[in-house]
């Protein structure tokens, strides 16, 4: 068979997957609106897993969006979260001939004159592309990151399998309007299938973390890189989960590395990577020993106004000291809006969870008893619990990766069983925090990146 009927075979069987995923999503939708599963009657894993399914028909972006409802806490419940985060988001690997012609369609015909040498066989395989290993003609190891074709069509009809099921999820159970979280949602997974802004984004963190040497960024290769190809610097490294049973102290110092890689960039840029997954890390090791960690990916980053910072901060200290009007002035910072004192006092649930280990001024874990896969749950549960009789409330759109970010950020120090004084590294990172300071730095760093201020 010709390579051109092969590549049409391929997207013809695109295509039909996509519409069998969404005739199958559509009738599991019918099932959850017949058994009011999302209000909480005649709820049962067995509708979960048929869920799962009908998503799993397809490995591609649909993943990514699953996976990711799956950690944010509630959005969905428990049992269809715990069925979504079993799935797989590794797509079937593009084979040699058709890298050959992606990477020639995104640098010419004469790409590989441009390298010294171009593994065609991916080093990793993911949603929307898959990454391979090179060398540049200094030497410089390289990875490639090459973007699956038709993905933006791909993306499209994936957020709209999105949208059915959060529109059944209103109906059913209105005690959190997630309108705003969609439309978050969608907005994420479409930026990150532009590999020129994600290369800003890299640009930005290498920045932010100039003077953080404890966490890596890979330097951005512009002559090789273009809206859907991405080449970096290759970062060695082991896999995180490699450590869970090394030394407490290096588990502590990967632990802290991983807190200033996170909470660095927002309390002093406003910036998140809102996308903590395990796999977007690896340890870097010096004399044998593990240092630090090299950030990998950067699709999924959040730039927030100052304001959003402020808020964090002040949500903190009103918590601290027990400043209940400094608290409600952080909810209505963040775009909270009608919010009666019941409705404080359930989100103030949530808050003392979140901010818990940042408060107590000791050496702790993050949670005690609790698997990273749980970390959250309960509370959430609790939350929704009051909000379907004292809500319902939307939640503001910029509050959903910081939610997501932190949670999976929790999970990893419950990996790692690390023991830190988080209060005294949270109070490192505000020490003489102020908006026009946040923003000032914020400015000078987007301009350095070519990135536009937040709307």
């Amino acid at each position: 068979m010709p390579p051109s009927d092969r590549e049409a075979n391929r997207f013809s069987a695109r295509a039909a997957r996509y519409a069998r995923v969404g005739a199958n999503v559509g009738g599991v939708a019918a099932r959850i609106a017949g058994s009011r599963l999302f209000g909480g009657e005649g709820r049962d894993a067995s509708n979960a897993l048929a869920l799962a399914q009908a998503l799993g028909g397809l490995k591609g972006p649909i993943m990514k969006v699953a996976q990711l409802l799956a950690t944010i806490p509630d959005v969905l419940p428990p049992e269809y979260a715990a069925e979504l985060q079993k799935l797989q988001s590794e797509a079937p690997p593009m084979g040699a001939a058709f890298v050959k012609r992606r990477m020639q369609a995104e640098l010419g015909p004469q790409w590989q004159e441009r390298f010294a040498s171009f593994d065609l066989k991916p080093a990793a395989a993911a949603s929307l592309g898959q990454v391979h290993r090179a060398t540049a003609k200094d030497g410089t190891p390289l990875a490639c990151k090459l973007q699956y074709p038709d993905m933006q069509s791909a993306v499209e009809a994936d957020l709209r399998q999105l949208e059915l099921v959060f529109a059944i999820h209103r109906r059913m159970d209105p005690a959190i309007d997630t309108r705003e979280i969609a439309k978050e949602i969608g907005e994420r997974v479409r930026e990150e299938l532009d590999y020129e802004r994600e290369a800003k984004h890299v640009r930005l963190y290498a920045e932010i973390l100039a003077d953080v040497p404890e966490v890596r960024v890979p330097e951005v290769f512009a002559g090789l890189s273009t809206r859907r190809l991405l080449t970096l610097r290759w970062l060695e490294g082991e896999k995180i989960l490699s450590f869970v049973d090394a030394s407490q102290a290096v588990r502590n110092r990967l632990a802290a590395a991983m807190f200033r890689a996170w909470w660095h960039p927002f309390s002093h840029y406003a910036v998140i990577h809102g996308d903590p997954h395990l796999g977007n890390y690896t340890v870097f090791s010096e004399a044998g020993e593990a240092q630090g960690i090299n950030l990998l990916d950067y699709g999924c980053i959040r730039i927030f106004p100052a304001r959003f910072v402020g808020g964090v901060v002040d949500l903190y200290r009103g918590l601290m000291h027990g400043d209940r009007d400094r608290i409600v002035h952080a909810y209505e910072t963040w775009g909270f809006k009608r919010l009666s004192s019941e409705l404080i006092d359930v989100l103030n649930i949530w808050a003392r969870f979140i901010y818990g280990p940042l408060l107590e001024d000791r050496v702790r874990t993050i949670a005690e008893g609790v698997s990273p896969a749980e970390y959250g749950r309960k509370q959430a549960f609790q939350v929704h619990r009051a909000l379907k009789e004292k809500g319902p409330v939307t939640v503001p759109r910029e509050f959903v990766f910081m939610d997501r970010a932190a949670i999976g950020l929790g999970g990893v120090f419950l990996h790692l069983k690390a023991a830190l004084n988080f209060h005294r590294l949270f109070e490192a990172e505000i020490e003489r925090f102020s908006l026009e300071a946040v923003a000032q730095r914020q400015a000078t760093a987007l301009k350095t990146a070519r990135l536009a201020p937040p709307g």
